[in-house]
């Protein structure tokens, strides 16, 4: 639905006029640190902000023993007991627009050794145009936009004509399972949008991924006799090293994906843990690693974890140092397939022209090649799906902040789509 002139400039005004408090507010969730299985203390900031603002809001747990058979599902590693998603929900009493899922998770990755942050990664420290700290970026930054933005509209004078759902979900940078929960539960919507920081980019592609953990044995041996013994963790480098063979096969088929032919590494195998050995004087016995590695949308996972456990079996006949390895394959986290939206959409027009109407620019398209949760309303529910959301450095990384300008831009843009999107009447 075109918005007028004086409804644009009346609802970016009211962005820019509560921009401090939003600021304010992606502070005090930075704040609260939510790791993996801890997100209960966000969780709980988000719902009060929720239900301030008129919300109907529910908050409910994560049941694997329903969730584990839906497709959306990845294996869990966790008891998910101690957190919980958030959904707040306004539905006008007649509608006359299109529905609307805003989605963001407030999980965030372990912050590696805080020593080496400039600020405390939990400080939430602003230094001029940059909010320092873990999550900032990755992505609470897009939940206040989401939030935000609602409240925009409504300070503008404006209540929406269709229904819309605000999520906050856990465990996407694992599992996406607090989306396949939403999911599971009914959550629909004639679109969905997902502010993960893109720098102001349209995603419109991502990578399938699968989550390994492999283990890897070796002989055990004192080292006076070293070659009586098999070190399991230098298994484990052989192990990695031949994989990164099925790596480098997977990415050759790039040039067969349009946009992917573009991507240096799009299957990118990371290995991110390892843990291994039980005494500095003796041969170690056994090696654990975890991993992930991608591959193009169209592609089944299940074909693909097929074929990552044939290569892995048959590493033995490449190098017969791992015929006594036995390495033992399990999967632990996101194994679900990418997705691809079409271009031309109704989203991704009516996105395009609030980005132009509040940047200058046109909207560009890119590609992630990660896991984003809006695979799983693309694949299992055939909604469209836009991600995009604010620059930010360092995600993942050391001294991760989010850029406020690019934010508050953000937010107007997210809020002129919703207004557009779902129609909007005065007050």
């Amino acid at each position: 639905m075109p918005l007028s002139q004086d409804a644009i400039a009346a609802i970016t005004a009211a962005v820019d006029a509560q921009f401090e408090d939003q600021v304010d507010f992606l502070q005090d969730i930075v704040r609260a640190p939510s790791l993996r299985g801890e997100e209960a203390g966000v969780q709980g900031i988000v719902e009060k902000a929720l239900k301030g603002r008129g919300y109907d809001v529910e908050t409910y747990p994560l049941d694997v023993a329903v969730l584990k058979d839906h497709p959306a599902y990845s294996p869990a590693t966790i008891d998910y007991a101690d957190t919980f998603n958030v959904a707040g929900r306004k539905t006008p009493a007649t509608s006359s627009g299109r529905s609307l899922i805003l989605n963001a998770h407030v999980d965030v990755v372990p912050t590696a050794n805080p020593d080496f942050w400039t600020h405390p990664p939990f400080s939430a420290t602003r230094v001029g145009d940059w909010l320092y700290g873990r999550g900032a970026g990755d992505m609470k930054a897009g939940l206040t936009a989401n939030l935000f933005a609602v409240d925009a509209i409504e300070a503008a004078g404006f209540r929406l004509q269709a229904p819309l759902e605000v999520q906050s979900v856990i465990d996407e940078e694992v599992t996406g399972n607090g989306t396949a929960a939403a999911i599971q539960r009914g959550a629909r919507a004639d679109a969905v949008l997902i502010p993960e920081p893109t720098d102001e980019e349209l995603t419109y592609a991502n990578s399938g991924v699968i989550k390994f953990r492999i283990t890897v044995q070796g002989v055990p041996a004192h080292p006076r006799e070293p070659d009586s013994g098999l070190s399991a963790i230098e298994a484990a480098f052989l192990v990695i090293k031949e994989l990164r063979g099925l790596e480098a096969r997977w990415n050759a088929e790039r040039l067969d994906h349009a946009g992917f032919d573009k991507l240096s590494n799009p299957a990118s195998m990371n290995i991110g843990t390892i843990s291994g050995g039980e005494w500095q004087s003796s041969i170690p016995f056994e090696c654990t690693f975890e991993g992930r590695i991608g591959f193009y949308p169209g592609d089944r996972p299940e074909d693909r974890m097929a074929a990552f456990e044939q290569a892995l079996n048959g590493l033995g006949s490449l190098d017969p140092r791992l015929e006594k390895a036995n390495p033992r394959l399990e999967w632990t986290g996101t194994c679900q397939a990418g997705y691809r939206l079409a271009e031309g959409t109704d989203a991704e027009k009516l996105l395009a022209a609030a980005h132009g109407a509040v940047a200058g620019t046109s909207l560009q398209r890119s590609i992630m090649a990660c896991y984003l949760d809006a695979a799983l309303y693309m694949n299992h529910c055939g909604i469209p799906s836009l991600t995009y959301g604010p620059l930010s450095k360092n995600i993942h990384g050391i001294d991760e902040c989010v850029s406020l300008p690019s934010l508050k831009r953000v937010t107007k843009t997210i809020a002129l789509f919703t207004a557009g999107w779902c129609g909007i009447a005065p007050e």
